[in-house]
């Protein structure tokens, strides 16, 4: 890989990041999600809320070409106007924020948990990995002074250069979300999709990590948050999708839908909400 093969390649101006019509998505024999219809402009942010297997996730690995739509009459999805994308140049627009740090075939958890692989990586390698969607700089790649340069400067960015040089397996939860965001960074995207990314997070590890998506947003990368926390939602997030059972349920202005009785009938229980200043949460 050369300097140049991490550049890159322009967008037309206005274009929209997504735009999907009639998309259903299968896993095995089931369908997962149904006639999804969406649009969302570059630089958008958006929370899509709903319960645990909602299919939340499943929309984040559609749009992250982990999987695919069925192939139907009428169906449509183009990411920045584009229906076929090379998946290493689609990671050039926007970056994903789960909660692991995929590796390549050989990755397992079980090899990380045996210090095998990225459990011995440092915080900046496990970054410079994010060029190549590995888990950690294996002796094959071919790293430029350019990768190790943006690299070091999205640890910078998020106000984690401290954790360049610690082992990802000494991190807390929250350090190794942290490097996941900044491997998210590398490409400079416009776009950051966000999967539940307060989980395992303790409280002053949540509060770091809103204060750096804000800090995100404020820059003006857009944040597509997937979460069924009402506190994950960013104030800078006036959007919001609901899910359930696999469809949109609901896509409207956050003080539309962000209410104790279209809540209580998305998750089936009553739920109360209470406000400090534009932070919400749910009891």
């Amino acid at each position: 890989m050369t300097t140049e093969s991490i550049s890159t390649t322009a967008i037309p101006p206005g274009e929209s990041f997504l735009r999907m019509r009639n998309v259903d998505v299968a896993l095995g024999d089931s369908v997962v999600l149904h006639d999804i219809r969406l649009d969302i402009e570059a630089g958008e942010n958006i929370a899509i809320l709903g319960p645990n297997g909602c299919g939340k996730s499943t929309l984040i690995r559609t749009l992250n070409c982990e999987i695919y739509p069925l192939v139907q009459p009428g169906m449509e999805m183009r990411i920045f106007g584009r229906a076929r994308w090379d998946v290493t140049e689609l990671r050039r627009y926007f970056g994903v924020v789960s909660d692991n740090i995929p590796g390549h075939q050989g990755y397992s958890r079980a090899a990380d948990t045996a210090g095998c692989t990225t459990a011995r990586t440092t915080g900046l390698d496990a970054v410079i990995a994010g060029f190549f969607s590995a888990s950690t700089l294996w002796p094959n790649l071919h790293v430029t002074g350019i990768m190790r340069e943006r690299a070091s400067e999205a640890l910078e960015r998020i106000e984690a250069t401290h954790l360049a040089t610690r082992k990802v397996g000494e991190m807390s939860a929250g350090e190794k979300r942290r490097i996941l965001i900044a491997r998210a960074l590398v490409h400079r995207p416009r776009q950051l999709l966000l999967d539940e990314p307060s989980n395992a997070l303790d409280m002053a590890a949540q509060r770091d990590l809103r204060n750096t998506l804000r800090s995100l947003a404020a820059e003006g990368t857009g944040l597509i948050m997937v979460t069924h926390l009402l506190g994950d939602i960013l104030p800078e997030m006036r959007r919001v999708l609901l899910m359930r059972s696999g469809r949109i349920l609901a896509d409207g202005p956050r003080e539309a839908l962000l209410t104790e009785p279209t809540l209580s009938d998305l998750f089936q229980t009553e739920v109360r909400i209470g406000r400090d200043g534009e932070w919400l949460h749910s009891w």
